[in-house]
């Protein structure tokens, strides 16, 4: 009997000093922290690792996360301050650094953290409108942050980062926004073609008008070196007719031509005078008759000498034919038909090339005939009292 109860008090004693080994030995996993109360007071706070407290008097409460935490409320409605209805969804960044002040400053620092969070964003946004809401994210978080930061530094927080998730406007809001913004972008779109336009219009006529400079500037040109080559070809043209009027004239002076010859001339050049289809009203000076005469004289001086020479003397040479002395009439045939070949003129005989082998007086003989300056000068350009009288159609 005793020996039962020996061993009965062994084995509670064994199974006692095993319990307060047991309470005793605590492990604490990294990055958490252990709050230890003695008879229900704070004693100390557990680190990881090994530890050891005293059993039945110490008592261990649960253990603290000491890493960085992330809590991401739901939309909280908050009114701007143009009076709109907005919910904001917020995320906070925060981290425990006073295990005792976590457990004892605050019964539930998440819950207090929200609704501080829920608070302070209230005040912030309701102090802004709501585009700058919209556009002015990072000062709302720096403002979230500093203000949440001094609220929880006492519970032994520190806040990290707050994050603005999403601002959700009223969907009436929402739909003047997007209206807003497709009336801008078409403004801007209308803008961008206008300017477009503006550009190539202003493109195109710079292009025209340079076209038109180097179109002006090249038909000036043209016109110059056009004028230029007139101007030389009329001098080359001038310098070849006073060539050609300086090389007949001087073939006339040295020719050294009588009067005769002169109203031959001008009698061969009637009937070109008299030509072509225009020609209704033609003009004979009235030197004509004189020219006439000098020829009817030079033919009748001819034949008189001829007939004039002694028929006893033998000529020395073969004797040429008779000359026939034309009449009067065929003197003016140029003039009656202008169209007609004009008369080649009797060629003189060795006789009548030296008129001054023969004399005598008489009716046969004409007087002689002297230069004539007015019918001379009409012939050869020079200039002179001439008197031209108006004949009619077809008159002589």
């Amino acid at each position: 009997m005793n020996t039962l109860v020996a061993t009965i008090l062994l084995v509670v004693f064994i199974a006692l000093v095993a319990l307060a080994i047991w309470r005793s030995v605590r492990i604490i996993p990294q990055a958490t922290a252990g709050i230890v109360e003695r008879f229900g007071r704070y004693h100390r706070t557990l680190s990881a690792g090994l530890n050891v407290v005293t059993p039945f008097a110490d008592r261990l409460r649960p253990l603290i996360d000491l890493r960085e935490q992330v809590v991401s409320f739901p939309p909280q409605p908050v009114i701007t301050r143009d009076n709109l209805v907005v919910g904001i969804d917020t995320v906070i960044y925060f981290q425990v650094t006073d295990p005792k002040a976590a457990t004892y400053e605050v019964a539930n620092y998440i819950t207090a953290v929200e609704q501080l969070t829920v608070t302070t964003l209230r005040n912030v946004v309701g102090g802004i409108d709501l585009e700058t809401a919209l556009t002015s994210r990072d000062q709302i978080n720096t403002e979230l942050r500093r203000e949440l930061d001094e609220a929880t530094g006492k519970w032994g927080i520190r806040v990290g980062r707050v994050e603005l998730k999403a601002i959700e406007p009223p969907a009436s809001i929402q739909d003047s926004m997007e209206k807003q913004m497709r009336a801008d972008r078409d403004k801007r779109a209308a803008i961008l073609s206008a300017e477009g336009t503006k550009q190539s219009a202003i493109l195109n006529a710079e292009g025209e008008r340079q076209a038109a400079v180097l179109k002006a500037r090249g038909e000036s040109e043209a016109v110059v070196l056009r004028a230029e080559a007139e101007a030389k070809a009329q001098a080359a043209r001038a310098r070849g007719q006073a060539e050609a009027i300086t090389t007949v004239f001087r073939a006339i002076h040295e020719g050294n031509p009588d009067q005769r010859l002169l109203a031959y001339q001008y009698m061969q050049m009637l009937p070109q005078i008299a030509q072509g289809d225009a020609n209704k009203v033609w003009i004979v000076p009235s030197e004509i008759g004189k020219a006439l005469e000098g020829i009817g004289g030079l033919v009748s001086s001819i034949g008189g000498q001829a007939a004039a020479t002694p028929s006893a003397t033998p000529p020395a040479t073969p004797p040429a034919a008779p000359l026939a002395t034309p009449s009067p009439a065929e003197l003016a045939a140029p003039l009656a038909a202008p169209g007609a070949a004009p008369v080649p003129p009797p060629r003189p005989t060795p006789e009548s090339a030296a008129p001054s082998a023969y004399s005598g007086t008489g009716p046969q003989f004409d007087p002689p005939i002297g230069r004539h300056a007015g019918l001379e000068g009409w012939l050869t350009g020079g200039g002179g009292p001439v008197h031209d009288g108006a004949v009619g159609d077809g008159e002589g």
